[in-house]
């Protein structure tokens, strides 16, 4: 495990402090939740991005024209 340091304002500390408290973790957890949901989303959108990249607008729209035309049931709208 690695330690940082890290400077932050004090009205962020404070919040985050109040937080980790209401949650019943340590301020070193939630800061490690926190970091780990971040990587996570910027991973997930990476991973999303690139896959958009790849598709086929063609093949996609190919795809749509074989559905049928019609009236949305109750439950969908």
């Amino acid at each position: 495990m690695s330690a940082l340091s890290l400077r932050l304002p004090n009205s962020i500390h404070r919040h985050m402090k109040e937080i980790a408290s209401q949650e019943g973790v340590s301020i070193n957890q939630f800061i490690s939740s926190a970091v780990a949901e971040k990587i996570s989303a910027i991973a997930t959108e990476n991973y999303l991005t690139a896959r958009a990249a790849r598709a086929d607008r063609a093949a996609f729209t190919s795809i749509l024209d074989q559905v049928p035309a019609r009236q949305p049931l109750p439950d969908d709208l």
